[in-house]
């Protein structure tokens, strides 16, 4: 108890010395009439007050924290102790339709709103996490320039067109040619790849489902690109399209590049999902030894399966991962070829890049 005696003491002190400044000027006073001594206090206490103001500053800022958009989004949410699911539902309820994947983007710094949709969720989020008008949004920078997949590419937290396809530029002549909507209309949720192997183990054949969901109103195509194996000079076909009709198609045998339309069943509005199914015929380039996908932007699940035929079953099989634009893989996995003959990989969350499967014959 003796120890803490002197500690109140000194807290004591400290605020008498605070609030109690003017006893100093006390033995002051006397001085004061002087001419020569009163414009000696003033300056003095001028420096005196200036410690004051920059504390009310810091009082209106000090429920926000530090950091940029992603910090300070993260932070509240955090505080706030609320899901992501349920900060989904409460902006739904108010008109708002943001994925989970998109907030969960915007809070670790992998993309920032810019849509005046994604604004709009922004101002509510301020509201719903108790932060003040503008907490958030003032942290936004400028938005970026937006455009077609030709001339600006990227979808939000995604690749620009030539990252992806690296030196094909007769793909972005045939995406102008089609006037091919802007990157990002279509969230893609879920990808499945199945993909075929003959017994004369040769890809034959590949069928696709999408998960897709409408990132804003008045989605009505979606364009898919699909290339043959190098110096195979014929195009992949699409076959047996399901939810959707084919649209215009543009071929380059030179190149074996396809790029087609895919035609909704309705016209989507902002939220909205669909499944689009389809079949690929590919072209004879003979004995294949690996099939993988180039992704311009974050899916939140992928699943490749590849299916041999019994008769020609590899004797090794491995999953591979390349960043985007390189060709050199940065992982590597053993896969296990199971009774049914086949291999698979799941991944979730997938960001930009390529995933694929490769095998050995012998």
């Amino acid at each position: 108890m003796g120890s803490q005696q002197p500690q109140h003491a000194g807290r004591l002190r400290l605020v008498g010395q605070r609030d109690h400044s003017g006893e100093p000027p006390p033995p002051a006073p006397p001085t004061a009439p002087a001419p020569a001594a009163a414009p000696a206090p003033q300056p003095s206490r001028a420096p005196q007050a200036a410690p004051v103001p920059p504390t009310a500053p810091a009082a209106t800022t000090a429920p926000v924290p530090p950091g940029g958009f992603a910090e300070v989004l993260n932070a509240a949410v955090e505080n706030s102790g609320l899901s992501l699911d349920r900060i989904r539902a409460a902006l739904a309820k108010q008109g708002v339709r943001v994925s989970v994947t998109t907030l969960s983007y915007w809070r670790r710094g992998r993309s920032q709103p810019e849509r005046a949709t994604s604004l709009r969720a922004v101002h509510l989020l301020e509201e719903l996490l108790g932060l003040r008008h503008t907490a958030l949004t003032a942290l936004l920078g400028p938005p970026r320039p937006r455009g077609r997949w030709v001339t600006q590419g990227p979808a939000p937290d995604g690749l620009r067109l030539e990252q992806v396809w690296p030196g094909q530029a007769e793909l972005v002549e045939v995406f102008a040619e089609l006037d091919a909507p802007p990157a990002g209309q279509l969230e893609r949720q879920s990808i499945h790849d199945a993909y075929y192997v003959d017994a004369s183990r040769r890809g034959h054949l590949l069928r696709m489902r999408q998960v897709v969901r409408a990132t804003v109103d008045g989605v009505t195509r979606h364009v898919v690109v699909h290339k043959a194996d190098e110096g195979v000079q014929s195009c992949p076909e699409i076959t047996s399209v399901r939810h959707a009709r084919l649209g215009r198609v543009r071929r380059r045998p030179l190149s074996g590049l396809l790029v087609a339309e895919l035609l909704l069943d309705r016209p989507l509005a902002l939220g909205d999902s669909t499944v689009l199914e389809y079949e690929v015929q590919i072209p004879d380039s003979g004995p294949t030894t690996d099939y993988g996908r180039f992704f311009p932007a974050p899916v939140r699940e992928y699943v490749l399966q590849v299916h041999f035929d019994p008769a020609a079953v590899p004797v090794q099989c491995e999953r591979f991962d390349r960043a985007p634009g390189t060709e050199v893989d940065r992982h590597r996995e053993p896969l296990w070829i199971g009774a049914s003959a086949s291999a698979h990989v799941l991944t979730a969350d997938q960001q930009p890049g390529q995933i694929g499967i490769r095998w050995q014959w012998e």
